[in-house]
């Protein structure tokens, strides 16, 4: 299966336009999709590349153990280095399948991130066999797959869904197409976790993303909710 979302590469114009979809409101089979990945577990062998930066992670928690936040899709990690310094007490683990953006980092001033060149579900699988969680959990900006066909490729809609709960912690979504948002939140719900929809704070912006939609005027969208009972 098609790996799920990763950051669409930052476009150079200095405008970046609203998402379009043929999709019109939630999608008609989200329901169906979400509760069928809740009933069925995933199985999908985990990619060589993602073992071996896992061993970073644990090789890491092993000398400095501390309670994770995870900053999935994390492209150049401009967010997981400002998540570092607001979560001081935790290790910040930003990944990203792109060696190509994480080289393109600027180093923060905080000592509490690692990067890991993997899948996003890849590292979900694996600290889960390892009875691992996660304290907090981001997911921003992700690829919105708007076409209607591409639903599974959304985080709500792909099969790897039930790990990112079974991680819990606190979650938070961000998107510039509210519909993407209202999905998640929905997904949330079937599983049984309550959360909230609210448009993003004006704050400095976490992600190049954020700073681009904001400088062309876009309405931005999170989810927040808490899973507090992981598997």
């Amino acid at each position: 299966m098609t790996a799920i979302l990763e950051p669409l590469i930052v476009p150079q114009s200095e405008y970046s336009r609203p998402v379009t979809s043929n999709q019109s409101g939630l999608h008609p089979r989200l329901a169906q999709t979400v509760t069928r990945h809740l009933q069925h577990a995933f199985q999908r062998p985990v990619a060589p590349h993602s073992h071996t930066a896992y061993q970073t992670l644990t090789e890491r928690l092993t000398t400095t153990p501390q309670p994770l936040v995870i900053d999935s899709f994390c492209g150049t990690g401009m967010s997981t280095t400002q998540l570092a310094a607001k979560h001081p007490d935790h290790l910040v683990v930003g990944i990203d399948q792109s060696s190509h953006r994480l080289q393109k980092h600027v180093p923060g001033t905080s000592d509490n991130y690692i990067f890991l060149h993997a899948e996003a579900e890849d590292i979900w699988q694996l600290l889960l066999a390892d009875g691992r969680s996660a304290d907090f959990h981001y997911l921003l900006y992700p690829n919105p797959w708007p076409k209607s066909k591409h639903l599974q490729r959304r985080i709500h809609g792909h099969a790897s869904f039930p790990w990112l709960l079974a991680l819990g912690g606190h979650i938070e979504l961000r998107s510039n197409w509210q519909n993407y948002v209202e999905e998640f939140g929905v997904a949330m719900h079937l599983a049984g976790v309550h959360g909230r929809i609210a448009q993003v704070p004006e704050a400095p912006a976490l992600t190049l993303f954020e700073k681009k939609y904001r400088d062309s005027q876009h309405n931005l969208w999170r989810y927040t909710g808490a899973v507090t009972n992981p598997a």
